[in-house]
């Protein structure tokens, strides 16, 4: 294992009957980064999530998260973890206040520090002037907000996000982007993230690992990976050059570089 890493793999495997979702995957992720877990659908990226926050066991090979092994020590990998996962995760019949001390109550969190942490991650989400309306009334950005809150009321070491921004107009999702900068920064959080949003992945992550069938493909920052790839290459051409396939937007993929460019260009 890779010393001092938040997370570090080796050669973790996942299989299912003759199908093999991850394949020796070495990968090491360090302190107070936020990293990016690129692939097509199929690459990987969601098995990778579920095997480092012990919700599904691997077939082979080894992992530490917050320098706790997976496989020998759950329990302290789940303590020192945060996880959002794609699915709805707040419950919209509840308000905000009852979802965050729901998750108080479950992270162990008691009394004066309890309602702190809820008061102040209520203000975090952005949501505390409307804290005792019900979730469902919340747009898609706020419910976000309000899972992150919830998934980092007890200061994980580590964070995991599945698709934080997917399915967000452009205003809600850069509000989400400023509040995982607000963890890395002000708590030295370490985020890795899955998303198919190339703006994303070249804006908002410090490093990358790009997955294709189940493989590690490249690793390194977002500019390192454009520079191999040639001069002037976009995020797009380094995820269709790396993982061998376009991004599924709709349209083939020169339609989606012709239609950002006219987006650009009319601002």
């Amino acid at each position: 294992m890779a010393e001092n890493a938040a997370i570090s793999t080796i050669d973790l495997s996942k299989r299912f009957d003759r199908f093999t979702a991850l394949d020796r995957l070495n990968l090491s992720v360090a302190p107070g980064l936020i990293f990016g877990l690129l692939g097509p659908n199929g690459a990987g990226k969601s098995t990778t999530i579920k095997i480092l926050t012990t919700l599904l066991e691997a077939s082979s090979g080894s992992a530490t998260v917050a320098g706790f092994d997976i496989a020998a020590d759950p329990v302290e990998v789940r303590r020192r973890i945060g996880y959002v996962p794609q699915l709805l995760s707040a419950d919209g019949t509840l308000t905000a206040t009852e979802n965050l001390n729901l998750s108080a109550r479950l992270r162990g969190l008691r009394g004066e520090k309890r309602a702190a942490r809820v008061s102040e991650a209520l203000a975090f989400a952005g949501v505390d002037d409307v804290a005792r309306k019900l979730v469902r009334t919340y747009s898609g950005g706020m419910i976000r907000r309000l899972e992150i809150a919830q998934a980092t009321l007890h200061y994980p070491e580590v964070l995991f996000l599945d698709e934080p921004t997917i399915g967000l107009d452009p205003v809600a999702r850069r509000s989400v982007w400023e509040r995982l900068q607000q963890l890395q920064h002000e708590k030295g959080m370490t985020i890795l993230i899955t998303t198919h949003d190339m703006e994303e992945a070249d804006i908002l992550c410090d490093e990358l690992a790009i997955l294709h069938q189940g493989r590690l493909a490249a690793k390194g920052n977002p500019d390192e990976l454009k520079k191999q790839v040639g001069p002037n290459a976009t995020m797009e051409e380094v995820f269709a050059h790396f993982s061998g396939a376009a991004i599924d937007w709709g349209g083939n993929y020169r339609d989606l570089r012709e239609s950002r460019n006219t987006m650009q260009r009319l601002g």
